[in-house]
């Protein structure tokens, strides 16, 4: 008996595919104000989230809520996610999960996901990206809480390499050949939408965190437990509360991801080649 969630994920891959018979192979999701990368797509069709059944919406400044399929400038047919939902908008965990699993029933075999964040390592500098190498979930919960559907995969899954290390390595070196200043690190995601205080950045350093967010975690889950192989790109969009003696302020935000575009493009293009299961095929 097929259950209430493959249904909906069956029902929604159909619609997308009924609008564009592209098969995509790699997936990227963008995150606040790096929506660019979608508009440079070749032969792009845009499906509104709207108009792909059960699909969350998004409600968030800079996130355009479509899903783009197209091919990259090397001919590599993609599914990008133009924007994202985040918890914070009042969806539970398991629907922000929800369009990283239809990119799965695309048939994608491995996810690039971008993010804006704060940084918490006081080395790292508006505009810098960081390369995703472990998380902290301090989300309160976990998208695959409830239960367990087998055609996805198992019910407990290896969480201990959730980013692919090659990936990590060919993203840092798309970033480096991009000029863009890249390090590696350790991602927290909380809740939002408030921004977090200066004593929880105290405390998220400590922890061993080097950025701050409030999306993505739930995505990467998703994706391990249907085997995709996932690459994180952090885009440090301003210093985390207390770094420096300003307010945070999301405006800042969406004009740091628009300084970055043209080489965010440029790495986005040279990892996602990389992360092509077809490539040398």
């Amino acid at each position: 008996m097929t259950s209430d969630l493959i249904r909906q994920l069956d029902e929604a891959a159909a619609a997308v595919r009924s609008r564009c018979g592209l098969a995509p192979r790699v997936g990227v999701v963008l995150g606040s104000g790096l929506g660019a990368f979608a508009d440079a797509l070749q032969g792009a069709v845009a499906v509104p989230y709207g108009e792909i059944p059960h699909f969350p919406v998004s409600t968030a400044v800079g996130h355009a809520g479509k899903l783009v399929l197209g091919t990259s400038r090397d001919g590599i047919p993609l599914a990008v996610m133009a924007g994202r939902v985040h918890h914070y908008e009042g969806y539970p965990l398991q629907q922000v999960a929800f369009p990283v699993r239809v990119l799965g029933r695309l048939g994608v075999q491995a996810v690039v996901l971008t993010n804006a964040a704060g940084a918490v390592n006081t080395a790292f500098r508006p505009g810098d990206i960081m390369v995703m190498t472990d998380h902290l979930n301090l989300m309160g919960g976990n998208p695959m809480i409830g239960p367990n559907e087998a055609a996805l995969g198992e019910r407990f899954f290896d969480m201990s390499t959730a980013y692919d290390r090659a990936l990590c390595d060919a993203a840092e070196a798309a970033c480096r050949a991009a000029g863009i200043s890249v390090h590696r690190g350790v991602y927290a995601a909380l809740t939002g939408p408030s921004y977090e205080t200066p004593a929880e950045i105290r405390m998220l350093r400590a922890m061993g965190a080097d950025a701050v967010g409030m999306s993505t975690v739930p995505e990467v889950i998703a994706a391990r437990h249907m085997g995709l192989r996932v690459a994180g790109l952090s885009c440090m969009t301003n210093m985390a509360a207390g770094v420096l003696d300003a307010p945070l302020d999301h405006q800042e935000v969406l004009e740091v991801g628009e300084r970055v575009r043209e080489k965010l493009i440029e790495a986005l293009n040279r990892l996602v080649r990389d992360a092509d299961p077809g490539a040398g095929a």
